[in-house]
């Protein structure tokens, strides 16, 4: 311990947080994601799992990294995907795995299940808060973008929203929760006037500069979520035509995850039209 903080001694602000997020297994996990290594961040998962069998945020995690997988080998990932709303609404894609489906939707349950146990005990458990916020979130992705159940996805999003309110209601705030926020004002900002008078979320105005503010605080506080909010930050960068600011988050994603491919390409394909002249998306 005296030989690490010695070495801690000289370091940057930044370097100490790193040196920690490295030594802490869910980070771990998370950063093998982030840098597209879906089967080893599930391995580190599957461990801790087997460690702490009750945690329900454990279970919340397994089902983001199957879904993110099932994302990458559909395809959705991709940003220009996002910055279409055509590719959004389009069932000419990959099916999806039923087999991953259903591991999908086991982790979500049993990570719904543990959090409602320790909110009987104590309702203002923020883990267990956390975790549903987590599973229900990637239950709206996953029925959104691969079943394509709008409906039902509405349905979710309005739950997940609760959940994010609750945490952002906590002092501190829980400032992760702020992705949804974030990403509900964009997404209603984009309604037309009679989808808005039916659609509701409580205290989301569809205001698409709070959109933006919401990202950059979780881009700047939040826990586990900072890298997938400069992700969202840059799909809303390219779909209101400023790849410039897309560019610098995605070359700072590039810098922290230099194992994603796709990162790689997203940069080389927005500087190689920044240096044809184009802004708008290309063919895919």
């Amino acid at each position: 311990m005296v030989i690490l903080l010695a070495a801690m001694a000289g370091q940057t602000e930044n370097e100490r947080v790193n040196l920690v997020v490295a030594q802490d297994p869910i980070d771990q996990a998370l950063r093998q994601m982030y840098n597209a290594d879906f089967t080893g961040g599930q391995t580190i998962i599957a461990d801790e799992i087997r460690k702490r069998p009750e945690d329900p945020f454990l279970h919340a995690l397994r089902a983001t990294g199957l879904l993110f997988s099932e994302f990458d080998r559909m395809k959705i990932l991709e940003l220009d995907f996002f910055a279409d709303d055509d590719s959004i609404t389009d069932r000419k894609k990959l099916k999806p795995d039923p087999a991953v489906g259903l591991e999908f939707f086991r982790a979500t349950g049993e990570a719904r299940r543990l959090a409602s146990k320790r909110l009987e005990t104590d309702p203002n458990d923020t883990n267990a808060i956390y975790a549903l916020f987590v599973a229900v979130g990637v239950e709206t992705d996953y029925v959104l973008l691969v079943e394509k159940k709008y409906i039902r996805s509405y349905s979710l999003a309005k739950e997940g929203q609760k959940y994010a309110s609750r945490l952002l209601a906590m002092n501190p705030p829980v400032y992760d929760a702020y992705l949804n926020s974030g990403m509900m004002e964009y997404v209603v900002g984009n309604l037309n006037f009679f989808f808005r008078w039916f659609v509701h979320f409580d205290q989301i105005k569809g205001n698409k500069q709070k959109a933006v503010d919401c990202l950059k605080l979780v881009i700047e506080h939040g826990r586990y979520y900072a890298p997938y909010a400069k992700i969202l930050l840059s799909v809303i960068y390219l779909r209101e035509k400023k790849p410039e600011q897309a560019l610098v988050l995605l070359k700072e994603l590039e810098r922290d995850f230099p194992m994603n491919p796709l990162i790689r390409k997203e940069v080389l394909r927005i500087s190689s039209q920044r240096g044809s002249g184009k802004s708008g998306k290309t063919a895919r």
